[in-house]
């Protein structure tokens, strides 16, 4: 079992590599969130990097995906759910336009850790307005 630290690094992780590539600004949000979201405040920086190696190394197996959405949904508590869909939508809203895979992982996300309807409309259009371009 992990700590919710790495749950939700997973979480990030899951959306940013569902498509195949994680781009620079994908990983800039990662990071930024790690650096100000008061949810990591007690989090080691160093210990990003190893989970973020950690989580992709399971999504190489086949039944990664399952095995990484199981850990996350045992390790992220209630308090933390519809945080943790915060962190999946944004990564998600780091690139102008997501993708269907992007889209089909919130999903995912959002049924595992039983984020309703309604909650998680609202957390994805914070996401877009606060990542919106002119």
């Amino acid at each position: 079992m992990i700590d919710h630290h790495n749950a939700l690094i997973y979480v990030m992780v899951l959306v940013s590599a569902c498509d195949g590539d994680m781009t620079d600004a994908e990983l800039e949000e990662i990071g930024e969130n790690v650096r100000y979201l008061p949810v990591f405040r007690d989090l080691d920086p160093d210990r990003v990097m190893a989970a973020t190696r950690e989580c992709t190394a399971m999504l190489a197996d086949p039944d990664g995906l399952d095995t990484v959405l199981t850990i996350v949904e045992q390790a992220v508590p209630p308090k933390l759910r519809e945080t943790a869909y915060a962190v999946a939508c944004d990564v998600a809203a780091a690139d102008p336009k997501a993708s269907q895979e992007e889209l089909r992982m919130l999903e995912l996300i959002r049924h595992r850790l039983g984020v309703d309807r309604l909650c998680a409309a609202a957390i994805e259009r914070g996401a877009r307005a606060r990542h919106m371009r002119l």
